[in-house]
């Protein structure tokens, strides 16, 4: 088992030219970053893991732009986004920004997906919430056409765009892993349609393995599971080795840099048995 973390970076916390290479100096293979573009000062989408929203949601920085800082500095680690809410996004953008990092990265963009809960973030970006995952699917279709074709064309509902010529394609082939977060029956499509590995949250263990045999069933295959913002306690994670578990992503609160090393230095600790 493999193991990286997820993170939100922000103004206040580690910076990523730091938190890279802090990680590969202590054995992590993967750095997967939060995004949100801002925060409506006044909400009614009630926060999913309850009580107030915590203060990182709303400093988060880029996390492609964060990635990028973090690829000169590393040379192994992989860079993905946990996750890019597609449905607040423009996909020729994003196409360009994905595969941007993947060049100057040598091939370790990892493009992490999901349709987002927020619904006035959502609305601020002129996005229906209520079809937001026939959006996110479209926009990820026409992302795929941008990456791999020569001369990219896109017809759909909500995306439309007769050939054009996009710049850089992605160092990988056919293009950077696409991770799928969710847990819907819907989300599991997600993974069998386009999806190289299944990302959900911070599931715990015991309810893990009904949902990994699951979602093998509609992709009809071996499909890898990343867990994103996972627990570092040992119990939890011998539960995921058993389970086969591809990769734990541990959730790295975000502090200052000496707090964040120290942090690192217990997690590289708690997971020196399964390496």
């Amino acid at each position: 088992m493999k193991f990286g973390v997820s993170t939100f970076l922000t103004d206040e916390g580690i910076g990523p030219a730091a938190l890279g290479p802090a990680l590969e100096g202590r054995g992590f293979d993967a750095l997967f970053l939060a995004e949100h573009s801002h925060i409506p000062a006044s909400r009614e989408t009630p926060y999913p893991g309850g009580g107030e929203l915590p203060r990182v949601y709303y400093r988060t920085l880029d996390p492609l732009v964060a990635l990028a800082a973090t690829a000169v500095v590393t040379r192994d680690l992989l860079l993905g986004t946990g996750i890019a809410i597609v449905v607040q996004r423009d996909p020729i953008h994003t196409a360009k920004e994905v595969a941007t990092l993947d060049l100057v990265s040598g091939g370790r963009a990892v493009f992490g997906v999901g349709a987002g809960w927020n619904r006035e973030e959502m609305r601020n970006h002129g996005t229906d919430p209520r079809g937001r995952g026939r959006l996110m699917d479209e926009r990820i279709r026409a992302i795929i056409a941008l990456w791999t074709q020569e001369e990219a064309e896109f017809h759909g509902d909500f995306v439309d765009f007769d050939p054009v010529f996009a710049w850089p394609k992605p160092v990988q082939r056919p293009h950077p892993p696409i991770y799928v977060g969710g847990g819907s029956e819907r989300t599991f499509a997600r993974v069998a349609e386009y999806g190289s590995v299944w990302m959900p949250t911070g599931v715990h263990p015991k309810e893990l393995g009904a949902q990994i045999d699951r979602m093998r069933q509609v992709t009809g295959a071996e499909t890898p599971v990343v867990v994103y913002a996972a627990p570092h306690d040992p119990e939890a994670l011998e539960a995921y080795a058993g389970l086969g578990v591809e990769r734990v992503l541990l959730y790295l609160p975000t502090h200052p840099e000496d707090q964040t090393l120290r942090t690192l230095d217990e997690y590289a600790e708690a997971v020196s048995a399964y390496r």
